[in-house]
């Protein structure tokens, strides 16, 4: 069985790596997001009170994850009984959907191509696609570093924590962590409306991606001799703003990268002209420019890697133990 996952999780890496999701077929984070919107209309229905929002929310949030993984689980257990071949293309393709590396790079050079050419609105339009903060007045360095940020950030959450599920419970599992991740960025923030409707889905997610930032941690410092950083700087910035992020598992890529680049990351951010501000990783050695997307993007990639790799000989090496 830990061979068969190993295969697919590589198989899965390398099709979302060279080819990326279908274009032509939906992802099924979109029929996620569309029943949490569904569920929640239903909840909101009949919850009115804090304590009935906070009940509902939490109802929500273990129909979508056990819903999800039970679904996928079917799936691919009714592919199987076909045919071994189909059952083996369904788990790759439904695995590949839940990592997210192409997808993330490919957006990052959507926003660094302009930028490069000094088309500053063209990468503020590309930056809009993939962030939340207004973008219209933005300048080389406020680009640069919304690009960075998400990059840092979603390689936990697009990368290195599917691999993580994927490899203690297959494709299920793990596009049950996305559903983990999906309710989370619709229903997990801290404001009025999702102060307690969204509580069970933010605290879901916090522990989901607990264990998988700490180890992608790691490998940040494994690779920090090969950044302008070093061990020094990557492991600094880690110990010293990290925690510092509003999220208790954020702030561990991030910072990493911004000790590893020499940048600092972090500052005031507006959201429909309301300023925002949040706090420094790094030290600012190294003014952000353009070029370090793409140095942040060979992080990530080297970072994945890395911890499919480890995944994958962990695995094994517990499994003989055992």
């Amino acid at each position: 069985m830990i061979m068969e996952l190993a295969v697919i999780l590589i198989v899965a890496f390398l099709v979302d790596a060279l080819i990326g999701d279908p274009k032509r077929l939906p992802h099924p984070v979109i029929y996620i997001g569309k029943s949490i919107s569904l569920l929640e209309r239903i909840a909101r229905a009949w919850a009115k009170s804090d304590k009935q929002l906070k009940l509902a929310g939490t109802i929500v949030v273990i129909i979508i994850v056990i819903g999800t993984y039970a679904l996928v689980l079917g799936v691919i257990a009714a592919a199987f009984r076909v045919h071994t071949y189909l059952g083996w293309f369904i788990s790759v393709l439904i695995m590949s959907q839940t990592i997210a590396l192409n997808s993330l790079y490919r957006h990052a050079l959507d926003v660094t191509k302009p930028l490069l050419r000094g088309d500053l609105k063209a990468a503020r339009l590309a930056l809009a696609m993939i962030v939340g903060r207004d973008t219209d007045s933005l300048d080389e360095h406020e680009i640069s570093r919304g690009v960075i940020e998400t990059v840092s950030e979603n390689t936990v959450d697009g990368v290195t924590a599917p691999i993580f599920y994927g490899m203690l419970g297959g494709p299920a599992l793990a596009m049950a962590y996305k559903a983990v991740n999906t309710l989370d960025s619709m229903i997990g923030y801290k404001n009025e409306r999702y102060q307690h409707f969204g509580w069970a889905g933010a605290k879901l997610d916090d522990i989901a991606n607990f264990i998988p930032a700490r180890l992608t941690g790691l490998f940040y410092l494994v690779i920090a001799p090969l950044v302008p950083g070093r061990i020094k700087g990557v492991w600094h910035a880690i110990m010293n703003d990290a925690a510092k992020h509003p999220s208790p598992n954020s702030g561990i890529p991030e910072a990493a990268v911004a000790g590893a680049l020499q940048i600092q990351l972090g500052g005031t951010n507006y959201y429909e002209g309301v300023p925002s501000h949040r706090a420094r990783m790094g030290k600012p050695i190294t003014s952000i420019e353009a070029k370090h997307i793409q140095q942040s993007l060979y992080i990530m990639v080297a970072v994945s890697c890395l911890f499919l790799l480890s995944s994958i000989v962990g695995a094994i090496a517990l499994g003989s133990l055992l």
